[in-house]
Protein backbone atom coordinates (compact mmCIF):
# COMPACT_ATOMS: atom_id res chain seq x y z
CA UNK A 1 0.00 0.00 0.00
CA UNK A 2 1.15 3.36 -0.93
CA UNK A 3 0.92 6.98 -0.11
CA UNK A 4 -1.46 7.73 -3.21
CA UNK A 5 -3.49 4.29 -2.07
CA UNK A 6 -3.99 6.29 0.81
CA UNK A 7 -5.40 9.99 -0.99
CA UNK A 8 -7.42 7.95 -2.81
CA UNK A 9 -9.06 6.09 0.03
CA UNK A 10 -9.25 9.15 1.77
CA UNK A 11 -11.05 10.86 -1.35
CA UNK A 12 -13.51 8.41 -1.23
CA UNK A 13 -14.20 8.44 2.20
CA UNK A 14 -14.73 12.62 1.38
CA UNK A 15 -16.56 12.36 -1.37
CA UNK A 16 -19.07 9.52 -0.25
CA UNK A 17 -19.47 11.41 3.30
CA UNK A 18 -20.14 14.61 1.78
CA UNK A 19 -22.64 13.61 -0.79
CA UNK A 20 -25.47 13.11 1.73
CA UNK A 21 -24.81 17.10 3.11
CA UNK A 22 -24.71 18.25 -0.28
CA UNK A 23 -27.89 16.83 -1.44
CA UNK A 24 -29.98 17.01 1.01
CA UNK A 25 -28.47 18.51 4.24
CA UNK A 26 -32.35 19.01 5.97
CA UNK A 27 -33.20 15.32 6.13
CA UNK A 28 -28.51 15.08 7.42
CA UNK A 29 -29.89 17.02 10.06
CA UNK A 30 -33.11 14.74 10.91
CA UNK A 31 -30.62 11.37 10.44
CA UNK A 32 -28.37 13.38 13.44
CA UNK A 33 -31.17 13.85 15.62
CA UNK A 34 -32.46 10.38 15.50
CA UNK A 35 -28.87 8.55 15.30
CA UNK A 36 -29.18 10.64 19.36
CA UNK A 37 -31.84 8.09 20.13
CA UNK A 38 -30.03 4.87 19.59
CA UNK A 39 -28.00 2.88 22.30
CA UNK A 40 -24.21 3.76 22.29
CA UNK A 41 -24.21 -0.38 22.03
CA UNK A 42 -26.03 -0.78 19.28
CA UNK A 43 -24.10 1.94 17.25
CA UNK A 44 -20.68 0.16 18.44
CA UNK A 45 -22.10 -3.17 16.60
CA UNK A 46 -23.26 -0.62 13.38
CA UNK A 47 -19.48 0.43 13.45
CA UNK A 48 -17.77 -2.57 14.46
CA UNK A 49 -19.80 -4.40 11.14
CA UNK A 50 -18.63 -1.30 8.85
CA UNK A 51 -15.22 -2.24 9.48
CA UNK A 52 -15.33 -5.38 9.23
CA UNK A 53 -17.03 -5.40 6.06
CA UNK A 54 -14.56 -2.53 5.09
CA UNK A 55 -11.89 -4.95 5.98
CA UNK A 56 -12.94 -7.67 4.12
CA UNK A 57 -13.56 -5.54 1.29
CA UNK A 58 -9.80 -4.67 1.31
CA UNK A 59 -8.94 -7.80 1.23
CA UNK A 60 -10.76 -9.22 -1.12
CA UNK A 61 -9.51 -6.21 -3.22
CA UNK A 62 -6.16 -6.22 -2.50
CA UNK A 63 -5.96 -10.23 -3.15
CA UNK A 64 -7.70 -10.13 -6.36
CA UNK A 65 -5.47 -7.69 -7.77
CA UNK A 66 -2.56 -10.02 -6.76
CA UNK A 67 -1.00 -7.50 -4.57
CA UNK A 68 0.95 -8.79 -1.47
Amino acid sequence: MTLSDLAVGFGLLLLVEGLPLFISPARYRELLKAIDEVPDGALRGIGLAAMALGLALLYVLKGASGVN
